[in-house]
């Protein structure tokens, strides 16, 4: 379909031209994924983008445009083909290691925030940080705070550390190889996760958008999606400060469920889920005892 797209056209027409072949393939949003994909194929911001719509879209530029629309077509998501997310305001790189961050995940944060001064030093541990969305997003609100991510994935962690330096955190957070707490040494005052909470029932009917893109074991929480929740609430009141706040996302149908390993755990649940944008259980939090 690349061959539609040529350096006779100008930037908006080319535009146009992609947004149309979208349609047709019933791409849920055509035009503002053909403008994203313009955008990264010609280097320019969308401002810069605006004012050079009758400008001609140069040969480099098209046959780069030219396969990023072949690649949406085949149900590539924009943020794979771009290589970048935006989470919280923020724009995050990720790539075939980590989770594409979804909008759901910023009821973490904003409910992680809700929990703490925000001008007071505080320290966090984000398990199983991926591009580091949340962590570095919680530092970048709380600038007196501190953190430590760890993943199980090498590249994440290497991802992780680039998003951090390249949004003004990177002196703040440290990154650290741990499966879940294993490695995680000390103790702090925001413990926040979003494991892998898919069933077996869930992963089997995942769309090929996530299923062909996103890494499968940052999706795949065993059988019946908590098995992340049950290695890592036993380490809780270890891994908490006396009067630390634990907060986990969730699948909308594991909040009683996730509430009772934490409880098992020997910390204290708060009462309601938070919801997410749909109005559906997304975090539970619970707090130390100690």
């Amino acid at each position: 379909m690349g061959e539609f797209i040529t350096s006779r056209l100008s930037l908006g027409q080319a535009h146009t031209a992609a947004a149309r072949l979208l349609r047709e393939a019933r791409i849920a949003a055509p035009e503002l994924d053909a403008r994203l994909l313009l955008c990264h194929a010609t280097g320019s911001s969308h401002e810069v983008y605006i004012a050079a719509l009758n400008d001609a879209l140069a040969p480099d530029a098209a046959t780069r445009f030219g396969a990023f629309v072949e690649r949406r077509l085949a149900g590539e998501p924009v943020s794979r083909i771009i290589g970048v997310r935006e989470f919280y305001g923020r724009p995050f790189r990720i790539d075939a290691s980590t989770l594409d961050p979804r909008p759901d995940t910023e009821t973490l944060v904003e409910a992680a925030l809700g929990f703490v001064d925000r001008e007071a030093p505080l320290s966090i541990l984000d398990l199983g940080t991926g591009s580091g969305c949340i962590l570095i997003t919680l530092l970048a609100e709380l600038p007196q705070a501190s953190g430590v991510g760890v993943d199980v994935s090498l590249p994440a962690l290497q991802t992780a550390r680039n998003n951090a330096d390249a949004l003004g955190v990177g002196t703040r957070a440290s990154f650290v190889a741990s499966d879940w707490l294993e490695a995680v040494e000390g103790s702090f005052d925001l413990v926040v996760a979003n494991p892998p909470y898919l069933s077996a029932a869930d992963m089997a009917g995942l769309a090929p958008e996530v299923r062909d893109h996103d890494p499968g074991p940052a999706l795949d929480g065993g059988p019946d999606g908590l098995s992340a929740y049950r290695r890592i609430a036993p380490g809780l009141r270890k891994a908490l400060r006396p009067g630390g706040f634990a907060l986990f996302e969730i699948g909308h149908t594991q909040a009683e469920a996730a509430w009772g390993l934490l409880t098992g755990a020997g910390l204290a649940p708060e009462e309601a889920p938070w919801r997410d944008l749909a109005g559906r259980p997304r975090v539970v939090a619970a707090r130390s005892r100690g």
